[in-house]
């Protein structure tokens, strides 16, 4: 069989696998994927959509498999990236699965900024990340109780000694305000993991979410690109507070605010929460 008949064979297995997978035929989706990668196993697309077909069965290690091969063939496949970063948080490898779905959001923020996919991919990205801060801040307070108990009971034994020795009437009101400034210097450290408002700077004055990728426009104001994208698709080319005429050029990524939000984010991980 030459080349172009072997590519044409494999692009009808294609479009059957396709037909399959949207009724719901995984197994069989994945025979005609199958078949097509025989046929062209140089053909990134086969490999993701095969993948996807793992993923709908909860195969997590084929969906890794060709998840990988897809993005040897295809360094730079949004889907590829995307669903070996579920299949590696599946098997509890955080940092890595957290790692490629940041390069799938770069990625897909590239190719189509407003797109379901970029959506899908922060959704799956903010879940990661905020299990991963659950996790951390979880042994986090555990440590921190368990030394307060012992900085609070090397207190009581230093009151005690005190009491022993006769010194009772200025020990009391010693101890007492020890342990209130003991009280203070933990519940500062708890700071960081004890959820509160976002501040104002760091949300959309649209969505009121915090910014995942922020942009700011000719009236100096920053909004969400989605949300600053859709406005001019479905409302019209200008300015949502100005009226002036506004383009998708003039959208300049605020790089300043998007520092912030990361430094933010990475001391506030409860932040992460998208529900």
């Amino acid at each position: 069989m030459g080349p172009s008949h072997a590519f044409s064979t494999a692009e009808k297995l294609r479009k059957a696998g396709n037909s399959y997978f949207k009724k719901g035929r995984f197994n069989a989706a994945i025979e005609a994927y199958t078949e097509a990668i025989t046929l062209c196993p140089d053909i990134p697309v086969y490999y993701t959509n095969r993948a996807l077909c793992h993923l709908k069965r909860n195969d997590w290690t084929r969906v890794e498999e060709d998840s990988r091969k897809a993005i040897q063939l295809e360094h730079n496949s949004v889907k590829a990236h995307y669903m070996l970063g579920l299949a590696l948080l599946q098997k509890q490898e955080y940092a890595d699965g957290v790692k490629e779905l940041e390069r799938a959001l770069d990625l897909g923020r590239g190719a189509n900024p407003k797109g379901y996919m970029v959506e899908e991919i922060w959704q799956e990205l903010a879940k990661a990340k905020y299990m991963e801060w659950e996790d951390l801040s979880s042994k986090r307070s555990w440590e921190l109780q368990n030394l307060k108990e012992a900085c609070e009971n090397a207190l009581k034994e230093k009151h005690d000694a005190f009491e022993m020795e006769g010194f009772l009437d200025e020990a009391g009101p010693t101890h007492m305000k020890q342990l209130e400034a003991l009280g203070r210097v933990f519940e500062k450290a708890a700071e960081a993991d004890t959820p509160s408002e976002v501040p104002d700077y760091l949300c959309c004055k649209i969505t009121l979410d915090i910014f995942r990728d922020p942009v700011i426009i000719p009236s100096g104001v920053t909004y969400e690109r989605s949300v600053i994208l859709n406005h001019l698709e479905k409302v019209g080319n200008f300015d949502p507070i100005t009226r002036e005429p506004l383009d998708q050029s003039q959208l300049i990524p605020n790089l300043a605010i998007k520092e912030a939000v990361e430094a933010y984010l990475q001391q506030h991980g409860w932040a992460y929460r998208t529900e």
